[in-house]
């Protein structure tokens, strides 16, 4: 029986501090370059090197102000602020390599689709089909804010919001062009075919476009489309839209329980279970004997900021967790921010003691430390019993965590034949799921292809 192969993101973001808060401090961190063009160009040539999948690439658009009521200690400690626009590294990354995929989070509610699917499309021209778009519907009032809206609006109407969002985009990336559009007929003067290229009408309940797509067909037309919501609604959108998803588990069964109900979601939107691969959000520090390894855990650990995690855990669920004693029991209620980690801190009864405690080294992602024969195990059951695919890598102290993992820990997957031994397919769609460059026909989004003028809605 051959062995599913794992698949690998790693995860970032265009900041300081991303997931495990405080390590920039550490004398061995590189994180404070993350405005410079070296660090990333760098950073994608080691990821190719380990084979890596992609780089995911997190963002928002509003600043951690829960905690304490004020940014003061999310500048302090640099939880994800500054943070600068993730789109603007692909060109630099993709330049250095031929085969990482790129997947950018960007709100589908902060711009207009039209120019968004530009934007989209010229990257996915450049990288040769090499980008994903995490789609994420916000959860930061304070983001709301600074673009000029009173508040956060409801979360299963930005959900709403987005799914007539993704209807326009698919009119523009699959039906405004056709693949034939384009001649580049110098003697008969025709770069396109007038007759092969139409506007783009749609009246929605949130968005209105009368537009042609401004940039011609490229290799995967949408991008691979990621997500990374679990609740309820989100849930649903996933089981319509993405085709990865990224969740958070605390361990393999609820790993398990949040793969299982994804994929029959899928089913019940008429699409495969394997449509989705879905990824979990882990940090690793392997060691080249468990010894090496847990001294290098005890030396992140005192570097590390649990403070700053549960500054960035109030933004997500929006209680300020400053005003609890360590063990008082905390009123979570209803979220209109992130569901799922406000439904999970609820569900575990975290007190802020164990919530610190969980935070230890500034995030809350499963950690494993140990040698790399026990590290691929620990993946490898994570694959298999956790019926999930693969894993966001989040970074620790950078680049070394990347490195170490890359020289340590890949040869051990590929010698246990769990990871692959070369690229393989032309876009990075074709990579994950050996099916082509372009949405499946079953996806929603493959029946918006060449849609004329009579059949666009409005």
């Amino acid at each position: 029986m051959t062995k599913k192969q794992i698949l690998l993101n790693a995860f970032n973001m265009n900041s300081v501090g991303h997931i495990n808060h405080g390590l920039w401090a550490h004398p061995r961190d590189r994180s404070v370059e993350y405005n410079t063009i070296d660090y990333w160009t760098s950073l994608a040539r080691t990821l190719e090197r380990g084979l890596f999948d992609g780089i995911f690439i997190a963002d928002i658009l509003g600043v951690y102000d829960v905690y304490q009521s004020s940014v003061n200690l999310t500048l302090k400690e640099s939880i994800q602020l500054p943070v600068n626009d993730p789109l603007l590294l692909v060109s630099a990354m993709a330049a250095v390599t031929r085969n990482l995929g790129f997947g950018i989070t960007i709100n589908a509610n902060a711009e207009p689709p039209h120019t968004f699917a530009r934007r989209i499309s010229t990257l996915d021209h450049l990288t040769r089909g090499r980008i994903g778009w995490n789609i994420v519907t916000g959860y930061l009032d304070s983001a709301a804010r600074a673009v000029g809206q009173d508040g956060l609006s409801a979360h299963d109407t930005r959900y709403d919001r987005a799914e007539d969002y993704l209807e326009v985009l698919y009119k523009l990336w699959e039906g405004s062009w056709d693949d034939d559009a384009v001649r580049a007929d110098r003697a008969a003067r025709v770069y396109a075919d007038p007759a092969k290229v139409r506007p783009v009408r749609h009246e929605g309940p949130f968005y209105r476009v009368d537009g042609y797509h401004l940039s011609e067909p490229s290799i995967q037309r949408t991008p691979v489309l990621y997500q990374a919501g679990t609740s309820g609604r989100g849930r649903r959108f996933a089981a319509r839209h993405a085709e990865c998803v990224f969740v958070s588990a605390t361990d393999k069964a609820a790993a398990r329980a949040i793969a299982r109900a994804l994929r029959e979601e899928a089913v019940a939107a008429g699409r495969r279970p394997d449509d989705i691969k879905i990824f979990v959000g882990i940090s690793i520090i392997p060691g080249r004997s468990d010894r090496e390894a847990q001294d290098k855990r005890l030396e992140y650990l005192a570097y590390a900021s649990p403070e700053a995690g549960l500054a960035h855990f109030s933004a997500s669920t929006g209680i300020d967790f400053s005003r609890y004693g360590l063990d008082d029991p905390i009123e979570y209620g209803t979220s209109n921010a992130i569901q799922s980690a406000t439904e999970l801190a609820q569900k575990k009864r975290w007190t802020k003691r164990n919530l610190l405690d969980e935070l230890a080294l500034g995030g809350r992602y499963p950690l494993v430390t140990g040698t790399p024969d026990a590290i691929a195990a620990e993946l490898e059951s994570w694959i298999d019993e956790g019926e999930i695919d693969g894993f966001n890598l989040a970074r620790t102290v950078t680049p070394e965590c990347f490195e170490d993992f890359v020289d340590l820990v890949v040869p051990v997957l590929q010698e246990r034949g769990r990871y692959k031994t070369a690229y393989g397919g032309s876009s990075l769609r074709n990579r994950l799921f050996d099916a082509g460059d372009r949405l499946p026909e079953n996806h929603p989004g493959a029946g918006f292809r060449c849609l004329t003028q009579a059949h666009s809605r409005g």
